[in-house]
């Protein structure tokens, strides 16, 4: 077909958001991964579309607060003390890119690529599928604290940069929305810009099966080298194949820079593990999701259940989960909303692919004809996967970015 084949290395929403505008584009489409739709990052999250979140991790005051983090295993961030000594550049870097004018920066960057995520997921899908699947009703933030935080201020001005809109709700307006939920909870605010998929791995699956049907190719098959080829090029190295493409596009997560690293490309990308609980027949469930920014925790209702998401573990992709932070969750929630009975839970863990400025990295590698990256999506993979695949697609059809790509170019880091 016109324009060479593409070969996509990942099956997740990142992934197949750029595999399926190419597929319709008329390109010769491949995707790769042992996983297939849906088996990573894109399974277990928060199922949050947050089109209107500009607050990236990063934020200032963090360097005084890795104390805790390396003090408490089941904190809301830890860091395994083994895994430091590999982790520490990237936390460096991190902390680094919670200064004041690398903030601004990132939340400029941040809303020019999460704003349209919403049409983005209606385009991929169709309006039917789409209907089912998202809804943008709003997201509420809690605190405990009756009085705006620093840290609830500096979002502030960050969301009145960019002329969000947000609604406060006082402890009444509170249970009016949430009725059992407990007394320590003050206040609120409700952004009604964002919304939620009711089930993260239903809307990627959906995105597979549509490119499937739009003639693309999924193979269940793990990655293990990018070979340049001489007069262009590359040839895709797995467990059991080799293949041939005129474009490859790295969109493995987590696992991204096993590909690159041989290559001697290097971005620094770190894997903060996630957790989570679903709930099967919660006696009640919100009718918004929920991020308790207190308790550094999210309760979103969904179509499998009540899912109880959070919590950063740095300890890199070798190490196994420690269950006790999926498990402290149901503690936190029972907390939030002391009546709450529901089916026995079930536990995931899963790696966020992170950067250290809370941005993707997307676009062609300099130097590297052919080799085109959209990873790095960290908290905002649900956000941020289908408006990335939409630009990084356009790259390789060669269209002309609607927005500047400078910010999340991997030249960034060098």
């Amino acid at each position: 077909m016109a324009g060479g084949r593409v070969i996509v290395l990942g099956a997740g929403v990142a992934g197949l958001s750029t595999a399926l505008p190419l597929r319709r584009a008329g390109r010769d489409v491949t995707v790769i991964d042992p996983l297939g739709p849906a088996g990573g990052a894109s399974f277990g999250n928060a199922g949050l579309i947050s089109a209107e979140t500009v607050v990236p991790i990063a934020l200032p005051g963090m360097l005084r607060k890795v104390p805790s983090w390396l003090g408490d295993p089941l904190g809301p961030l830890a860091v395994r003390p083994a895994y430091l000594p590999k982790a520490a550049p990237w936390l460096a870097r991190w902390i680094r890119a919670g200064r004041m004018d690398r903030v601004l920066a990132v939340s400029d960057a941040m809303r020019a690529l999460h704003a349209p995520a919403f049409d983005d997921w209606r385009g991929l899908l169709g309006a039917e599928l789409y209907s089912e699947l998202f809804r943008r009703n709003g997201q509420v933030q809690i605190w405990d604290e009756a009085e705006e935080t620093p840290g609830a201020a500096l979002e502030r001005g960050l969301r009145e940069r960019h002329g969000i809109k947000a609604e406060v709700l006082g402890a009444d307006d509170l249970r009016q929305f949430f009725p059992g939920i407990a007394r320590q909870v003050s206040r609120g605010l409700l952004v009604p810009g964002n919304g939620q998929t009711i089930s993260p791995p239903q809307a990627v699956r959906r995105l597979g099966e549509l490119f499937l049907e739009a003639g693309g190719t999924i193979l269940p098959q793990r990655a293990m080298k990018l070979i340049p080829q001489e007069g262009g090029g590359w040839l895709v190295m797995t467990n059991t194949d080799n293949h041939r493409a005129e474009h490859v596009v790295v969109a493995g997560g987590a696992w991204s820079r096993l590909l690159l690293d041989p290559l001697g490309i290097r971005v620094p990308l770190e894997t903060e593990r996630g957790y989570h609980l679903m709930l099967p027949d919660p006696s009640f469930a919100p009718k918004l999701p929920i991020l308790y920014k207190s308790g550094n925790f999210g309760v979103t209702p969904m179509a499998e259940g009540l899912r109880v998401a959070g919590t950063v573990e740095i300890a890199g992709l070798d190490a196994a989960p420690d269950e006790r932070r999926a498990q402290r969750l149901m503690t936190q929630l029972r907390g939030l909303f002391p009546d709450i009975q529901a089916g026995e839970p079930k536990l995931w863990m899963g790696f966020r692919p992170s950067t250290p400025d809370s941005l993707p990295v997307l676009g062609p590698v300099p130097g590297r004809p052919g080799l085109h990256l959209c990873f790095g999506h960290g908290h905002f993979g649900m956000t941020g996967g289908p408006p990335s695949g939409r630009l990084v697609a356009g790259t390789i059809l060669g269209d002309t970015a609607p927005i500047d790509m400078a910010p999340y170019s991997i030249s960034r880091f060098h």
